[in-house]
């Protein structure tokens, strides 16, 4: 089911998939990597590639959705040396780092180093994104206007808290990459908009007030 992480077993690496997360992005099938196969049962399959292999393919998953454990002694995943907030494309905040995430569900290990965040508003599943912004017909080119304040670090802990029936809150070194690729802003702290309706996106405007937005 998908509302409860699987764990797939392999000689020295096990592969585990949290459907609570899933987008179906498919980093994963797309890969060229015979461990995750759309259409294949199983579909993922941890010693159909070496580990290390299986690991790197894991570690694409934008959303947290996917992560493992080594067997064999080698790396686990950590987190990277720069925090990230990417403003996806008519999609969510893919966030990536030590992170923090206010309102994290039991056993939802997946979202330590990366997640994907809902900025449509439209999400059951928030803080997270569920993919409902496709549905919502959410549009936004993921252009970031606002000037950098710069940042003293790169790295750290990135917390994420959640103002009630308002916007993202974030604290910590980290900067913000447009969805051309861009990286437009570093700072330490910002607040991101979560309910869709801002017109100075990704950053909140106050727009959730009129909007009526609500955050449970």
């Amino acid at each position: 089911m998908a509302n409860k992480p699987h764990s797939i077993e392999g000689t020295d690496i096990d592969v585990f998939w949290d459907g609570r997360l899933c987008i179906h992005v498919e980093e994963c099938v797309r890969a060229r990597s015979e461990v995750f196969v759309k259409g294949r049962k199983p579909w993922a399959m941890p010693d159909a590639s070496p580990a290390d292999e299986a690991a790197e393919v894991c570690e694409r998953c934008p959303t947290g959705a996917i992560t493992y454990t080594r067997k064999d002694g080698g790396s686990q995943e950590s987190a990277p040396a720069v925090n990230t907030v990417v403003v996806a494309n008519n999609g969510p905040l893919y966030v990536s780092g030590e992170l923090e995430i206010a309102g994290t569900k039991e056993n939802m290990e997946g979202v330590a180093f990366r997640a994907a965040l809902c900025r449509c508003g439209a999400s059951a599943n928030k803080p997270f994104c569920d993919g409902s912004h496709t549905k919502a017909g959410f549009v936004d080119s993921g252009a970031v206007g606002n000037p950098s304040p710069g940042a003293k670090e790169s790295g750290g802990t990135l917390a994420v808290n959640l103002a009630d029936n308002g916007p993202l809150l974030v604290a910590g070194a980290f900067r913000i990459v447009t969805g051309a690729g861009r990286v437009a802003w570093e700072g330490e702290k910002a607040a991101l908009c979560r309910c869709g309706h801002s017109k100075n996106k990704p950053f909140c405007d106050g727009s959730h007030k009129d909007a009526g937005f609500e955050s449970d």
